[in-house]
């Protein structure tokens, strides 16, 4: 382990980060979601065009907490597509953790 990675076995990784989360305003996008798996997510938390998930800034409205101490997602079980791909330690979680100042996690994803 390099000393700007965390060990991937750690419990929830992404429990005490939301980098993702708290990336971008256009990232947490309705993609391949029909129409019934859209109705579960809580109006509250979709944006006005509903194309997306509803964003504070660059911060999905789904998440508490805070950035890099602890966060969970309110919308967890029913989150979007793009959201249920972004894997601790992918290609995703590196660019969102490196513009929060986090150190890198180790992907446990084969090479």
């Amino acid at each position: 382990m390099t000393g700007n990675a965390i060990d991937a076995a750690d419990v929830s990784p992404c429990q005490s980060c939301g980098a993702c989360c708290s990336y971008s305003a256009n990232w947490p996008r309705f993609t391949v979601e029909d129409d019934a798996q859209l109705d579960l997510i809580p109006p509250q938390f979709v944006n006005a065009r509903q194309s997306g998930m509803r964003c504070e800034g660059d911060r999905c409205s789904a998440l508490s907490g805070r950035v890099g101490e602890a966060t969970r997602c309110e919308v967890y079980a029913v989150r979007p597509e793009v959201c249920r791909t972004c894997l601790p330690g992918d290609a995703e979680c590196a660019m969102a953790r490196r513009r929060h100042g986090l150190p890198l996690i180790a992907s446990a994803q084969p090479d």
